[in-house]
């Protein structure tokens, strides 16, 4: 097998998480390590070129994936690395997520200066985020937060707070760790639950292509796949994009496996949660039920449409 070429978005998080898949491929493959034997294709998305509105008034989570899943889908490149929080629950024929690489850190990060929780946010800071999930969560329990968008790179957000635009913003600790940037205090997932898949990196390829799917079949970590399916499952119950402020995560414990999900209003006036425990072969159809029941109890105008 000679030049794997590989497809991701061109931030420097894209980049830093392809590494990563390359370094796996090359544990199970040596000769993935010589050099020209990878090829990374940098791909700029239609969400890397929005940056001065929400998702959510864009068009939602495809808008990091479409340009990508088209150069897979036409053969310009054999593989798709993609952070999993970015992936609509419903992909594109022909494609399949073949692997998923070990868990990161799912917690969010709050960068404020000295403030190590959002109860230590002086009254009526102004939050730079532009998760609904992250806001609606800050203004359940401090309606007083006032949210701005803030959009782009790490780095660029980063750069943001330092010149004093907003008071504090909220990062995902796994992107801040795979750039080796120690910044902020780290939140409870109690305090702050999780986008669903957050912390989780996927490889995308053809699903008739046998040759990549044995070999991606090789780094899968299946605990990860197998919560990150279960929260995905739960989204899609819901009918989940970047317009509905939704969390939910799965973890391991014991032998089963825990789920929480949750959904609120924007304002964060409002939330409802539910949850399961199941095994391995039971939490992905236990999860997509908690999603179920949350969605009989509710009107489907508390679900913001596209």
């Amino acid at each position: 097998m000679s030049n794997l070429r590989i497809g991701t978005r061109a931030s420097p998080l894209a980049l830093a998480q392809t590494a990563l898949v390359g370094e796996a491929l090359a544990r199970v493959r040596p000769d993935l390590a010589e050099p020209g034997a990878v090829e990374v294709v940098a791909i700029r998305t239609t969400g890397d070129h929005i940056l001065d509105r929400p998702l959510a008034q864009a068009g939602g989570k495809g808008l990091f994936t479409k340009e990508i899943e088209d150069a897979l889908l036409d053969g310009r490149i054999d593989l798709a690395v993609h952070s999993m929080k970015d992936m609509p629950t419903v992909l594109p024929d022909g494609l399949c997520i073949a692997a998923m690489l070990p868990r990161a850190d799912v917690r969010d990060v709050l960068i404020a200066g000295d403030a190590l929780s959002i109860q230590d946010l002086p009254n009526g800071a102004r939050l730079g985020s532009a998760s609904l999930r992250r806001v609606a969560q800050v203004l359940a329990v401090r309606p007083d937060i006032r949210p701005a968008t803030l959009r782009g790179s790490v780095q660029t957000r980063l750069k943001k707070i330092e010149a004093g635009a907003v008071d504090a913003t909220l990062l995902a600790r796994a992107g801040l760790d795979r750039l080796g940037i120690e910044a902020g205090a780290p939140l409870s997932v109690a305090e702050m639950l999780p986008a669903v898949a957050q912390g989780a990196v996927g490889v995308e390829c053809r699903a008739g292509d046998e040759r990549m799917l044995s070999l991606l079949e090789r780094i899968d970590d299946l605990a990860t796949s197998l919560a990150v399916d279960a929260e995905r499952a739960f989204l899609e119950a819901l009918d989940g994009s970047c317009r509905t402020p939704i969390a939910g995560y799965c973890r391991v414990e014991g032998e089963a496996y825990r789920f929480e999900g949750l959904v609120l209003r924007p304002d964060g006036s409002e939330s409802h949660r539910d949850g399961a425990v199941a095994g391995p072969g039971d939490i992905k159809a236990a999860a997509r039920a908690a999603g179920d029941r949350i969605r009989a109890r509710l009107d489907d105008r508390f679900f913001i449409q596209p």
